[in-house]
């Protein structure tokens, strides 16, 4: 099968961050299967070009995997600078990806499939599918515009006014809708009115390939010593240091921690992470570690010297309907999660035994709830082994992927039956 995928943020090779259609690709390129991908020139955390990028608008990657073409497309780097920067990027994402679609992208394709965040990536989805005759397949990431509009990224009534009208529409243009957790699909089928034979649900998964290539030979006790974490309880996170995922409350658990050998190790970039660096200084705090983001392969590395992995969000109704993506990376390299995130996201955690809850925004809950790991290193290793064993069982990404390809032919192979009726 031949599938054009659109996806704003899909990675470089070995960058950090979330890596799900990366592997997506690489798995089904090397089942035989030809995947073009048209993607942005802005990561999503630094909202910067990679140099062999300036001064171009489009940059053609030719088997970027074997088998997995991809199409750079111009996006205004004004994506981390504020609200209004935030929509140019998402729009002129747009513009130069129809383009791309059109004219350059010369492949005929079987299939579309475009993933959500940013919903507009569906306009590109919707105009190629009507240009090349092709059914198109539409992934929800994160509920938006609900979670723009609850974390303060949107505001703008018209622009909200619009987005949901788009949404409607994209969801009707759409073959199928897949959802990566059940909350997003009960919140389409019930409160959104899209048929229930229309939603699949194929969640994220975890990555067992690159946290176990990494365990081979690894020195967790030399690493932490270089990393100059020796004789701390470490707690990572890694990812994405937005207004979303509300870091200061990791650093006013901090404050509380003093007393202790508890250190925060925060990995990645966003256009918080200055603010955040300056909180931590203003509080005199030692305990917080702030890291560059680092490639996929090398962050295993971070998280397998670590303690425990943590999942934070701000506290905003909407993220009770996600799963945290490196939850599974926690999980797939035995490590407990230190979650703040209600909902579905807590109830994985509680069903798989592999972790501990904590209220969202509450520095006192999440301290108190640390120190009482302190001195638990049998229990923390069962938790961390809690998490591996039940992500094996329910998300495999080999296993998921196998998935995703028959929902990708079930939609091809409806619309063939269709047109030759």
């Amino acid at each position: 099968m031949k599938i054009l995928l659109i996806h704003q943020y899909f990675l470089e090779k070995n960058d950090g961050g979330g890596s799900r259609f990366n592997e997506m690709a690489r798995l089904w390129a090397g089942e035989g299967h030809e995947v073009t991908v048209i993607a942005g020139m802005v990561h999503y955390n630094t909202g910067k070009k990679p140099e062999r990028y300036k001064g171009k608008y489009f940059y053609k990657d030719l088997q970027f995997y074997d088998g997995v073409d991809v199409m750079r497309c111009h996006v205004s780097e004004s994506y981390n600078s504020n609200f209004v920067g935030r929509l140019w990027a998402y729009f002129s994402f747009v513009f130069s990806g129809i383009w791309a679609g059109l004219f350059l992208v010369k492949k005929k394709h079987d299939i579309i499939l475009v993933t959500s965040p940013p919903l507009f990536v569906g306009i590109i989805a919707y105009v190629l599918a009507v240009f090349k005759r092709l059914p198109f397949v539409f992934e929800v990431r994160d509920l938006w515009p609900e979670s723009a509009i609850d974390t303060g990224v949107l505001k703008s009534k018209p622009i909200i006014k619009f987005a949901y009208w788009f949404e409607k529409f994209i969801y009707g243009k759409a073959k199928m809708i897949n959802v990566l957790t059940p909350a997003f699909r009960d919140k389409l089928i019930h409160e959104k009115g899209v048929p229930a034979s229309k939603v699949a649900f194929i969640p994220n998964a975890a990555d067992f390939s690159l946290a176990e290539a990494q365990v081979v030979n690894f020195d967790s006790v030399a690493f932490r010593k270089t990393a100059g974490l020796e004789g701390k309880f470490v707690i990572t996170y890694v990812g994405a240091h937005g207004v979303a995922n509300h870091l200061e409350q990791l650093i006013e658990a901090a404050a509380l921690l003093r007393d202790t050998e508890v250190v925060f190790q925060l990995i990645g970039g966003g256009m918080q992470k200055k603010m955040l660096q300056a909180l931590v200084a203003e509080k005199g705090l030692t305990n917080v570690i702030f890291r560059d983001s680092v490639p996929k392969h090398e962050v295993f590395r971070y998280i397998l010297a670590s303690d425990m992995g943590a999942s934070v969000l701000k506290k905003v109704d909407t993220f009770k309907t996600i799963y945290s993506n490196k939850t599974f990376d926690y999980m797939s390299c035995r490590k407990p999660v230190l979650l703040a995130i209600d909902g579905v996201s807590r109830e994985l955690v509680e069903a798989a035994e592999c972790g501990v809850y904590v209220e969202p925004e509450n520095a006192g809950d999440i301290a108190e709830k640390i120190r009482g790991l302190l001195d638990k290193p049998e229990l923390l290793k069962e938790m961390g082994d809690n998490g591996y064993d039940y992500a094996v069982a329910h998300f495999d990404r080999v296993v998921l992927a196998g998935r995703y390809l028959g929902l990708l032919r079930c939609a091809r192979n409806e619309v063939a039956s269709l047109r030759s009726q």
